[in-house]
């Protein structure tokens, strides 16, 4: 599985619409075969930062990359960023989704 985290630092006068802004995006990358979750929060310690988390089988990742909705999504948020942004890209063998937390578990 490929496990990535993207930090965007977004202009202040953006923040309010971010997650209008990439909706299309959003619901364009989540119906792609192996995408297994695309999701957005923003920070609590800064209200113009949001933080993706996205995950593909490990074969759908390049696909991702090199789909129209990607490249149009990075023309059109371009000029909504303060910098370029933070990301972690991985690959983690062996893992096909989200495991339960051991350490609080509910039963």
């Amino acid at each position: 599985m490929i496990f990535i985290t993207v930090k965007f630092p977004v202009k202040p006068e953006y923040a309010e619409q971010w997650l209008e802004r990439v909706d299309a995006f959003t619901r364009a990358t989540r119906a792609e075969p192996g995408n297994k979750w695309f999701e957005w929060s923003r920070s609590v310690d800064d209200s113009n930062t949001f933080v993706l988390v996205e995950a593909f089988e490990d074969d759908a990742a390049e696909a991702h990359v090199n789909s129209e909705h990607f490249r149009t999504a990075m023309t059109e948020l371009r000029p909504l960023v303060s910098r370029t942004p933070d990301i972690v890209s991985t690959t983690i063998e062996g893992v096909d989704g989200w495991s339960r937390m051991g350490e609080l578990a509910v039963d």
